[in-house]
């Protein structure tokens, strides 16, 4: 679906190595392309921006879940230089109607929000802080 003459928004994922340099560019945890094909393969959905005039991926972002009830928002990145255009607002709301379109009711959406990224998900209705929960990781 295009956003505007020079971007296109597609449900599709970059190939492993887009989704290592848009990772790595955006300023994100460097992964390899082992880690991107199974975060590729493992997704419930995925959209990519392409910037038609170069052909390059230029943003994307991604869910993780059921399919049900439970989804996680991951991978979002957007190039330096095509950010503030839209681009990451764009990918975040294809991601969310296909979750209203196809999960069932009460559906429950989650993700970590570093500081660039927070007035975006603001915006799209997600809270800071959820009543008696706290945010947990582990690196293995």
């Amino acid at each position: 679906m295009p956003i505007s003459a020079d971007y296109v928004l597609e449900e599709a994922a970059p190939s492993p190595t887009q989704y290592c340099a848009l990772r790595e560019r955006a300023g994100m945890t460097p992964r390899s392309e082992r880690q991107a094909t199974g975060a590729i393969a493992g997704s419930w959905a995925f959209y990519r921006v392409t910037h038609v005039p170069t052909g390059e991926v230029v943003a994307m972002g991604r869910v993780i879940g059921d399919g049900a009830w439970y989804f996680n928002v991951a991978d979002m990145a957007v190039l330096p230089e095509y950010q503030r255009q839209g681009l990451g607002n764009a990918v975040l709301t294809a991601l969310l109607n296909k979750i209203r379109a196809e999960a069932d009711a009460g559906a429950y959406v989650t993700l970590i929000a570093d500081a660039p990224g927070q007035p975006l998900y603001l915006k799209h209705g997600f809270e800071k802080k959820l009543e008696g929960s706290v945010g947990m990781a582990q690196f293995l």
